[in-house]
C-alpha cells in the first residue's frame, strides 16, 4: 500500500542519503528532475501573469525596432520597413513567446535558486554560504545585462537595416524578429554572470586570483569573440557594449579573488585578523 501524499512525492525535494551530503548518481538525477520542475512552474506561473499584460509586453518588446525604424528613417527617409506576420495562428504564437520570455526574465529569482540548490547538497556549509552570496549577487547582474541588451538593441538593429538595398521595402517577420531579440536578450542576462561564477570557483577553492591574472590576456580575446558573436551586428560600438563590461567584471572579479586568497592564507597560516577598535572596547566591557 503507497504511503499516503506518495503521489505528491515529487513536489518535494530528494534528500541526501548519508550526513555529509553526499548523492548517488540516481538521487542527483532525481534532484536534477525536481529542480528543472520547480524551475519550469515557477516560470509558467509568472508567465500566466504576464498574460494579462501581453499588449503592454508587446509595446515593450517592440520599442527597439520602433526606434531603429525612425534611427534608419532619419539617413534613408525614401525607404521603407515594415513589420508583417504570416499566417492565422502567427499572431497567438507571438503573444505566447513573448509572455514565456516575460516569465523567463521576472522568474530568475526562482530558477538561480534551484540552480544553487542543485549545488548546494554536494557542498559544505561554508560553501553553502557562498552559495547564498552567489544567488544575491546573480539576480541583479542579470537583471542589469538583460538591460545592457535592450537598451544597445535599436541601434544594433537600424545597423542592420542600413545594409537593406535602396528604394527596396524592407519586410521583417515580426515572430522572426522578436526571437532574435529575445535570444539578445537571455546572451545579454547571462554574460553577465560572469564575475559571479569565477568568484564563486574561487570561493570554492577551484581557481585562484593569481590564475586569472595569468589568464587576463586570453579571457580579454574570449571576451571580444563572444561579444562579436553574440550582438547582431558588425558595429563596433554595439560589441564593446558588452564586451567592456564583461572585460570590467573579469578585472572586478580578478581582484576580489586576490583578497580572497589573501584572507584564505592568512587563515590557514593561523594569523588572527586585527581587531576593530570596537571589538577591542566591547572586550574590555
Amino acid at each position: 500500500m503507497p504511503k499516503k501524499g506518495s503521489r505528491f512525492a515529487w513536489l518535494r525535494a530528494p534528500k541526501p542519503q548519508s550526513t555529509d551530503g553526499t548523492m548517488s548518481l540516481f538521487d542527483h538525477l532525481r534532484e536534477l528532475r525536481y529542480r528543472f520542475l520547480m524551475s519550469m512552474i515557477g516560470i509558467l506561473a509568472v508567465a500566466l501573469i504576464a498574460i494579462f499584460f501581453q499588449r503592454e509586453l508587446l509595446g515593450i518588446v517592440r520599442w527597439p525596432i520602433d526606434q531603429a525604424v525612425i534611427i534608419f528613417n532619419e539617413s534613408r527617409p525614401s525607404d521603407r520597413v515594415e513589420m508583417v506576420t504570416e499566417g492565422v495562428t502567427a499572431g497567438f504564437s507571438l503573444y505566447f513567446r513573448v509572455v514565456f520570455v516575460a516569465g523567463f526574465i521576472a522568474a530568475c529569482p526562482i530558477w538561480l535558486f534551484h540552480l544553487w540548490r542543485f549545488i548546494v547538497p554536494a557542498l559544505g556549509e561554508a560553501a553553502r554560504r557562498t552559495a547564498r552570496q552567489f544567488l544575491y549577487a546573480a539576480i541583479p547582474l542579470f537583471l542589469a545585462g538583460v538591460a545592457m541588451g535592450y537598451s544597445i538593441c535599436p541601434r544594433g538593429f537600424a545597423m542592420l537595416l542600413n545594409f537593406n538595398p535602396p528604394s527596396v521595402t524592407n519586410l521583417n517577420d515580426m515572430g522572426t524578429f522578436m526571437n532574435f531579440e529575445l535570444r539578445l536578450l537571455l546572451v545579454f542576462g547571462l554574460a553577465f554572470q560572469l564575475p559571479v561564477l569565477l568568484v564563486s570557483l574561487n570561493r570554492l577553492r577551484i581557481i585562484s586570483g593569481q590564475a586569472l591574472g595569468k589568464f587576463r590576456g586570453p579571457a580579454v580575446v574570449l571576451c571580444a569573440l563572444f561579444s562579436a558573436i553574440a550582438t547582431p551586428t558588425a558595429d563596433a560600438l554595439t560589441m564593446m557594449a558588452l564586451m567592456i563590461p564583461m572585460v570590467a567584471m573579469y578585472e572586478i572579479a580578478e581582484i576580489l579573488c586576490r583578497i580572497n586568497d589573501k584572507r584564505r592564507a592568512a587563515r590557514d597560516a593561523g594569523i588572527e585578523p586585527i581587531p576593530s577598535r570596537f571589538s577591542r572596547k566591547k572586550t574590555e566591557s
